[in-house]
């Protein structure tokens, strides 16, 4: 098993050798060998993970030779059977491995699926992940319980043979749990073909169960008590039809007993808890702990369960699979009686061997009301029972014991019964009567059980487990030799376990079933009895062994464990006795589904193998003496064996599959692995077994590239020349190893035997340690020489530095000497010189003072003579100035009077133009202008400033010089008079004209501070200004702001609701084509294939509004025909039913139209009183002038006439007369369509100048507002105020948008309404279908049938009356015609010369082509025919693109252009209903779709360039202009057309998504771009030979060009068929979308790819996508935007994943996956060699903690089914229709140009 039989010992268990030893807490623990192992060793030394050191024991009584370790690259397989070394500890370590560190918790062993409880929910079961998996081969994805269900299904389909997926485990091992996703996976990808809702009826079946089936236990809060087999029926189709199941062995002793810890079935609970309900008081139930069958494990509530939420979801089931309310009332009745009889108080006697019941007993009372049975009855015989002999009849009382025993054997047995009814119904509703051509049974079943105490229902648990283990073992036997024989590999028988020993013991003859069965038939059988009987038959046994401190219990040797059961209760569970007389009771229920419950098994006869045994209802054995009711008197161990034979008869007779699920813990953490619990369960489950058997043969299995690619390291050159890898292979095995046993060459691989493969593992690991060591030898060597180089260098070049720095020295030494004598001989200078200037500078300073001296005294005299002349000059010039400054100041005075009144004036005018509308145009141009206005006034005032400093300069140097004039004067008068009254006098004018001197600087100063103030002031308003500007500012683009985020949300919202609208159609194409597949099977069953459908299935709205006069039509004919005759004509009444049924449809359109008007009125209600006055005036003046004009026109126009008369008599022929009459009626149409130009642009001007007075007068009144309160000038407020205006009116546009956008929703929502309202009915259609039975199905859809022809027989009637009365018309027209052609011909015969007798031909002279095609009616058939039905797209390939949108557009002109609206809506639906025709007949062909998506869209845009609606004629020419439509508006039939566009677009989006789905895959991920880049892992996986399709040769491998090149096909389709650009890069979006999805997703469910290389391989592919888009100049398509997450997945398969500073890149890298897609991704990672290293755990964990804070979605995989809306941009053609040219190959000759 370990491998070490063909290699040494000593060379296996080396030094560094890592091994598994025994544990008693991990069961195993790793170790290392420290020291080489020789053969005769008793002991090896050996090192602990823990680096202490343990000496291992090793010989024939101690330890055996440890198991060896598998390479660090092999764990965490996905395959068990892929590991090397295949043995207990191995598989267990894979296990553990996966299950904490990846978290995955399914792995393969061989064919078995190992699933390990997580107990935690896991996002990997949604659809998507369904998606994933489907049409996939077991073994491409990671295991998962949705390959399983694949692979059963794909064999179902491929072999045509029933399937079976075994699912078994402990209680609280996740079984039912993968039952339910299996199934969930078959009614995903089998759903059924009709709505008949097949799916989720089985799917409804699981809650129902889950509440009357399972159970919290001490293991699991949600534990099965029953076994199940459900068989999904499929058809040819492989569609589900129906299901059946069969339960199994209901463990019904919970019904009235429950351990501690645990509940009772979930639906009492569920009923407990919704007892406040009124529909359940009758039932007067309260909560669980008042009822005894409810309270005994003491705990009634489970953490995060609601049962009164899932009794909700329990009724919503039931009434899904058809259990009428009726029954579900009676259902709840019996459960609650349960709980009631539970409570039923039996109070004992005194003597002990009687009991009684009390009669106010309310528990009794409500237990038979809701039975329906007499109280009395009931009464007595729950205390009594009745004995029958062959003489008489006994009535005896019974004990306590006795009667509690029978009490509860009654409860038991009424669950029973009831369960086994539920059972009935629910495969009644999933019964079928189409044909079943195959099935897939899940079987959900019990696995081995062990406890400490053990009583029947473990036994006949294990009994099943050990059958169950037989038959898995004989199949992986078996599988195992159909391998070996495909690869002709010689068979060697393999010894495996055999269980069947064990099986005789149990079930042969006088085994332990079949003792228990004779004990049962003995009057006074005991427990005890029965054991003695099995110690003296099978002591000998080697499967049953007599424990030695009991007698009571007894042993049995299962194949996973020795188990003890005690006798206690088996024969008394196995005989489930119940007292007739109460069965009886129950019987006679005035209820009739309780007496049903009882008397099925009375009435019914044998069961047969598809009726009763199928289903193995389980029923309890009535003690009844008769002797023809024994069927009814099988004991519960036989009907369990027998329907255990028959579970192995259909299990045999199916391909099985096998789930074992594993329980990690026993208190149902999350991720928490016990290994002990787990070996436990995989040596009970087979897993072990599966791993010896594979073991035992060749498990290691490579394919010879793989092989080659991996182990050519160990290969020689020589061997590299030969070309057959196969025969490099041989040659290389047969050189390592020696002995030839050890492996095998088959067809395709090799085969190993275990250990081989880890041996060449070690010898590919010594060749790369052997080169490692060569290449270290040589690197570091030459690292050396480098380093030694460099130490030589530096020690030079230390040298050199050393030397120049000791000569730099000496010469530092000879500068600083050469200095100091310098330094020296200067300072001797410098002392010398300074003596001398010192004296030099004392003899200059004697000098100076005596020279100064003479000088001053001098100075003195001329002073004197200078301040006289001074005081003169100054009292002279005081004098005038006086007088000036007098004269000055009048005058300032008086300009100050006049500036005021002329400032005054001006500041009227200046507040009058600043409240003008042109100041608010100007105002922000105005701010400015004032703040450089102020900056300008303040440098005026600064200059003025400095202009007035420079006049008190000047006046202050005059002053000075007349003082000293005066001085002068004063010193001549002293001089001339010796008077001294002058002299005072002049010493006051002196002294006055200081003090003015000091007034005039006191003024200087305060100007000067008024100046500083002034100026702070207005810079203080500057910098007010300022702020208010930049506040003004901030609220601008703040509005501007909030109005782009509405526009950005609004637009948000109209792409969410086009998303919504696209999907409504998609929705409502998928219904329209399952009612047309509806259609065709009911056809097909009525027989009624040949009838043709003579009804158009057009629902499009017509254009024709004759219906009035119709209806007028219809009355006059009952009024001509009587009322009498009328009501008894049946089509007259008919029409005119159907007439008031379209009149009341009309009233209510009417009336929603009104109630919308109503309310539109009171929004306009709140509008301004101006508006309102506006609109009144210009009505009135329209009414006016249309008035005017009608009356201009009228008397116009009997004037033509006249004139048309007048020249008609006087003309000679009637081409003359008409071509006159023709020139008339354009004149007058030109005439009038002038007219009407005019008259509106009169109305407009009118209503203009009335609204321009209101406004002026509006501007007068706000001009006579005060803004004066912010500032003088009222510049501020007249700002604010444009600004609220401005944001008035953002508003009103705001209010306008928004009001379009609800309009728009409102029409989007009766849209939606509509869809509904026709669902609804279709569903209506299909419920009443599915409820009637098939003959009330015939009779209604004859009924059915007969209404619609009876309807198509009065449409076409009304057509036919229709047609006569045109004929009619017709007809006198031409009478018309004739007559005036008659009158003309005369009078031109009178008029005609007698004498010209040759014939003169007058030929017609050509007209112009306008761009019309007329046809005939009866053409209609024939064109659709031609441009739509038989059209290929390579007919009209050579033409111009999109030809026959255009010709069928020139055919509506002509329609249009004639006034014809019947042929308008005729054509128009014709043309549709065939377009949906065609793309359904061509539903998988891409060339077909894209011609009709690029027709039907430019249809689309002609209709809208030509509807003459101004918004698309902007870029038409004057020539278009004239081609468009001139009577009809046709915007309906454009939503129409817009529709089927999208619906185009989705099927070609889905057609080439098919295309590309199974190229993606293989191109994207598996296929090598860069060659040599992948590198093989020793996987050995070994995928199921059934998974592949042998005859096809295996799935078929596509590159990355062949995915571009037929990107590349599509584009150019696209291209040649003229499609709008703007959708073929929506529709190459949408395809990188897919391909971004699938490949992202396989990514994250795929190990095998998740490496280095895949990355590098996976960014090489995108690469090469992206260039091809730049090719194709479609890189601004948002293609790339698309592919982001996988070029980032492929990004973080390249980066590195050790520290926090790559955990920190990978956050900032990966912004497009979501954090459980990194961590999949990082747990998914996985080394090619053992050279590289796996992603820490801690590392994962610090990019969870990182990424704990990003909000995003928590899907695990990525949508593939996701849909970009589609928009469809107004592309309108450049070409003139007048010069389309139609080619005579497409037969249109029936088309007449116009």
């Amino acid at each position: 098993m370990t491998g070490r039989e063909s290699i040494p010992i000593s060379l296996l268990l080396g030094n560094y050798t890592r091994v598994w030893i025994p544990d008693p807490e991990e069961v195993w623990k790793p170790a290392e060998i420290i020291k080489d192992y020789k053969e005769g060793d008793t002991v090896l030394h050996l090192k602990l993970e823990d680096e202490s050191t343990l000496e291992y024991s090793i010989g024939p009584k101690d330890h055996a030779l440890p198991f060896l370790r598998n390479p660090d690259i092999l764990v965490g397989e996905n395959d068990l059977t892929a590991l090397s070394y295949l043995h207990e500890p191995a598989v267990l370590h894979n296990l553990k491995v996966r299950f904490l560190e990846s978290n995955h918790i399914y792995t393969y062993c061989g064919i078995v699926l190992v699933a390990i409880n997580p107990y935690e929910q896991l996002q990997i079961y949604g659809e998507e992940v369904i998606n994933a998996y489907s049409g996939q081969n077991m073994g491409d994805m990671d295991p998962h319980i949705f390959a399983v269900a694949e692979e059963a299904y794909k064999q179902m389909a491929r072999d045509e043979k029933n399937q079976s997926i075994i699912v078994s485990g402990e209680s609280g091992a996740g079984k039912t749990v993968s039952a339910k996703y299996a199934m969930r996976f078959f009614a995903t990808v089998g759903g059924s073909a009709n709505d008949t809702s097949v799916e989720e009826k089985v799917l409804a079946s699981s809650p129902i169960m889950e509440a009357i089936g399972n159970a919290k236990t001490t293991r699991n809060d949600n534990s099965s008590r029953f076994g199940k087999y459900i068989q999904i029926g499929f058809d040819r189709r492989y569609h589900i039809i129906g299901a059946n199941m069969r339960t199994y062995l209901l463990e019904k002793s919970r019904v009235v007993f429950q351990a501690d810890e645990e509940r009772n079935y979930h639906i009492f609970y569920q009923l407990c808890a919704s007892s406040s309900l009124p529909e359940f008081k009758d039932l007067t139930l309260s909560n669980a702990e008042d009822f005894t069958y409810t309270s005994l494990g003491e705990n009634i509530f489970i953490e995060g369960v609601n049962d009164a939420e899932d009794l909700v979801k329990t009724k919503e089931a039931l009434t899904m699979l058809g259990v009428k309310e009726i029954h579900q009332v009676s259902i709840f009745k019996v459960i609650a009686s349960i709980l009631h009889l539970g409570n039923v108080g039996i109070v004992s006697e005194r003597d002990g061997e009687s009991c009684h019941i009390n009669r106010d007993d309310t528990h009794l009372h409500h237990f038979c009301r809701l039975l329906g049975i007499e109280q009395e009855q009931m009464e007595h015989w729950l205390c009594r029972r009745k004995l029958v002999t062959t003489a008489e009849t006994y009535v005896k009382n019974v004990s306590y014991a006795q009667a509690v025993n029978a009490r509860d054997a009654l409860a038991k047995h009424i669950y029973a019964h009831l369960f086994d009814w539920i059972v009935e119904h629910i495969n009644k509703a999933l019964h079928t009567s189409t044909k079943q051509h195959s099935f897939i049974g899940v079987l959900d079943i019990y696995g081995f059980e062990t406890f400490e105490i053990n009583s029947f229902e473990q036994f006949c648990i294990n009994y099943a487990n050990e059958k169950l283990q037989q038959q898995f073992n004989s199949h992986v036997f078996k599988l195992e030799q159909e391998e070996y024989m495909k690869e002709q590999i010689p068979w060697t028988l393999i010894d495996f376990y055999d269980n069947q020993p064990c099986i005789d013991l149990i079930e042969a003859k006088l085994g332990i079933l079949d003792l228990l069965d004779e004990e049962c038939k003995v009057p006074k059988g005991t427990d005890q009895n029965w054991a003695q009987k099995l110690y003296s038959k099978h002591s000998k046994s080697g499967h049953f062994e007599k424990p030695r401190m009991s007698n009571r219990s007894f042993i049995v040797v299962h194949f996973a464990d020795k188990v003890e059961y005690q006798c206690d209760g088996f024969l008394e569970k196995n005989r489930d006795t119940v007292y007739e007389e109460q069965i009886n009771i129950l019987k006679a229920s005035q209820f009739q589904l309780v007496a049903d419950l009882f008397n099925d098994g009375k009435d019914a006869g044998p069961p047969s193998a598809t009726s009763k045994t199928s289903k193995i209802n389980v029923r309890a054995a009535k003690p009844a003496p008769k002797g023809h009711n024994r069927e009814h008197r099988k004991t519960v161990g036989t009907q369990f064996r027998n329907s255990l034979h028959l579970l192995m008869e259909t299990l045999n007779a199916t391909t099985p599959h096998y789930v074992r699920c594993i329980k990690p813990n026993d208190f149902k953490e999350s991720f928490v692995f016990d290994s002990r619990r787990a070996v436990q369960q995989l040596r009970a489950c087979g897993v072990l077994e599966t791993i010896r058997i594979s073991a035992a043969g060749y498990p290691s299995r490579w394919t010879y590239p793989d092989f080659f690619s991996r182990y050519r390291v160990l290969m020689t050159k020589k061997d590299m020349t030969i070309g057959d890898k196969k025969q490099v292979c041989k040659n290389l095995l047969e050189t390592l190893i020696k002995d030839p046993d050890k492996f095998q060459f088959g067809k395709t691989k090799i085969f190993f035997r275990a250990g081989q493969v880890a041996y060449l593992e070690k010898l590919r690991a010594d060749k790369f340690r052997f080169a490692c060591i060569n290449i270290q030898k040589t690197v570091r060597g030459w690292l050396q020489r480098i380093r030694y180089r460099k130490i030589r260098k530096s020690a030079i070049t230390l040298q050199r530095y050393g030397r120049g720095y000791l000569a730099r020295r000496y010469a530092e030494m000879l500068r600083l000497t050469r200095a100091a004598l310098i330094c020296q001989k200067q300072y001797r200078m410098v002392r010398v010189r300074r003596e001398y200037l010192r004296t030099r500078r004392a003899v200059i300073t004697i000098q100076a003072f005596t020279r100064g001296m003479f000088i001053r005294r001098l100075y003195q005299e001329f002073l004197l003579h200078h301040k006289a002349m001074i005081i003169q000059k100054t009292i002279r010039g005081w004098l005038v100035r006086k007088k000036y400054l007098r004269a000055r100041y009048a005058a300032i005075v008086i300009q100050c009077f006049y500036r005021r009144v002329r400032a005054k004036r001006q500041l009227k005018q200046l507040k009058i133009e600043a409240r003008s509308a042109e100041h608010l145009k100007n105002l922000s141009v105005g701010m400015e202008n004032k703040i450089v206005q102020l900056q300008k006034k303040m440098d005026n005032q600064s200059k003025e400033y400095k202009t007035q400093n420079e006049q008190l300069v000047v006046t202050n140097t005059a002053l000075g010089s007349e003082v000293t004039k005066l001085q002068k004067e004063v010193e001549t008068l002293r001089s001339r008079q010796t008077a001294g009254t002058q002299v005072t006098s002049l010493q006051e004018e002196l002294e006055k004209l200081r003090a003015e001197l000091q007034e005039a600087n006191a003024q200087k100063k305060q100007i000067e501070e008024e100046f500083s103030n002034e100026k702070q002031g207005l810079e203080q308003r500057v910098e007010e200004l300022e702020k208010e500007n930049s506040l003004l500012k901030k609220e601008k683009e703040e509005m501007n702001r909030d109005v782009s985020q509405k526009e950005i949300r609004l637009q948000v919202e109209l792409d969410e609701e086009r998303q919504r609208y696209q999907n409504l159609v998609k929705e409502y194409s998928r219904l329209e084509q399952r009612y047309e597949n509806l259609q065709e099977d009911i056809f097909l069953l009525l027989n009624h294939s040949n009838q043709s459908s003579l009804g158009s299935d057009s629902n499009y709205p017509s254009i024709n509004m004759s219906e009035a006069g119709d209806t007028d039509d219809t009355i006059q004919q009952v009024e001509e025909m009587g009322i009498e005759k009328a009501a008894m004509d049946l089509s007259v009444f008919m029409k005119l039913q159907k007439r008031v049924r379209e009149l009341e449809q009309e009233r209510k359109r009417l009336q929603t139209n009104l109630e919308k008007v109503e309310e539109l009125s009171k929004h306009k209600s709140s509008t301004s009183e101006d508006d309102i006055n506006a609109d009144l005036a210009y009505n009135s003046l329209k009414r006016q002038e249309l008035e005017t004009e009608n009356k201009k026109l009228k008397n116009d126009l009997n004037e033509l006439r006249k004139a048309v008369a007048d020249k008609a008599s006087d003309n000679n022929s009637s081409n003359e007369l008409q071509e006159g009459y023709n020139l008339l009626l354009n004149q007058l149409k030109a005439a009038n369509e002038e007219l009407d130009v005019r008259k509106e642009e009169v109305l407009m001007l009118k209503t203009q100048i009335v609204n321009s007075t209101r406004q002026s007068e509006n501007i007068n009144h706000i001009v006579t507002q005060d803004w004066g309160y912010l500032n003088e000038d009222g510049e501020l407020g007249l700002a604010y105020q444009g600004l609220k205006q401005v944001a008035r009116l953002l508003e009103a546009q705001l209010q306008t948008q928004s009001r379009q956008h609800k309009d728009e929703l409102e029409a989007l929502h009766t849209q939606i309404e509509l869809l509904k309202d026709n669902l609804e009915k279709k569903q209506e259609m299909l419920d009443h279908f599915s409820t009637l039975s098939p003959e009330a199905l015939v009779e209604f859809s004859v009924q059915q049938e007969i209404t619609r022809l009876t309807n198509e027989n009065l449409d076409l009637k009304e057509l036919v009356e229709k047609l006569e009365k045109n004929e009619k018309k017709l007809k006198k027209q031409l009478r018309i015609y004739m007559k005036k052609v008659q009158e003309l011909e005369v009078s031109q015969a009178t008029k005609s010369r007698p004498e010209l007798t040759r014939q003169v031909t007058v030929q017609r002279k050509e007209k112009d082509f306008e761009g019309m095609l007329e046809y005939y009616k009866d053409d209609e058939a024939l064109l659709v025919k031609t441009l739509i039905t038989d059209m290929k797209p390579n007919a009209v390939s050579a033409t111009v693109p999109c030809l026959p949108a255009y010709i069928l557009f020139m055919c509506i002109r002509h329609a249009d252009y004639i006034n014809d609206d019947q042929k308008v809506h005729s054509l128009l639906t014709a043309n549709i209903n065939a377009i949906k025709k065609v793309l359904k007949r061509n539903n998988d062909d891409f060339e077909m779709t894209s011609f009709w998506l690029a027709n039907t869209s430019r249809l689309l845009h002609c209709l809208k360039q030509y509807s003459g609606d101004e918004a698309f004629m902007t870029q038409n020419t004057a020539k278009q202009n004239e081609h468009c439509l001139k009577n009809f508006d046709l915007a309906e039939y454009r939503q129409v057309l817009s529709d089927l566009s999208i619906q185009i677009y989705q099927q070609l989006v889905r057609v080439a998504e098919g295309i590309m789905q199974p190229m993606i895959v293989s191109a994207m991920l598996e296929s090598e771009s860069i060659p040599s880049l992948a590198g093989v892992k020793p996987m050995g996986y070994r995928n199921r030979s059934s998974s592949l399709d042998c005859e096809s040769g295996g799935p078929v491998g596509y590159t990355l060009q062949a995915l571009i090149k037929q990107l590349g096909q599509f584009y150019t389709i696209m291209a040649d068929h003229g499609l709008d650009p703007e959708i073929s890069q929506q529709v190459v979006r949408q395809l990188f979308y897919s391909i971004n999805a699938v490949t992202l997703n396989n990514l994250l469910l795929r190990k095998d790819v998740c490496s280095w290389s895949t990355g590098m391989q996976l960014r090489y592919n995108i690469s090469q996508l992206e260039e091809w888009l730049r090719g194709k100049n479609l890189h601004q398509s948002g293609a790339v935007a698309t592919i982001e997450p996988v070029i980032q997945a492929a990004q973080l398969l390249q980066v590195k994943k050790k520290t926090s500073q790559d955990a920190e890149a990978i956050c900032s890298l990966c912004t497009a996956l979501s954090l459980q897609q990194i961590v999949k991704i990082l747990n998914l990672y996985t080394p090619l060699n053992e050279f590289e290293e796996r992603v820490t755990v801690s590392f994962i964990r610090e990019i969870q903690n990182r990424l704990q804070d990003r909000i995003e979605n928590n899907q695990l995989l990525v949508d593939t089914k996701y849909t970009f809306p589609v928009l469809f941009p107004y592309t309108p053609s450049a070409l003139s229709l007048e010069t389309v040219h139609i080619p005579a190959s497409l037969s249109l000759d029936f088309l007449t140009r116009v």
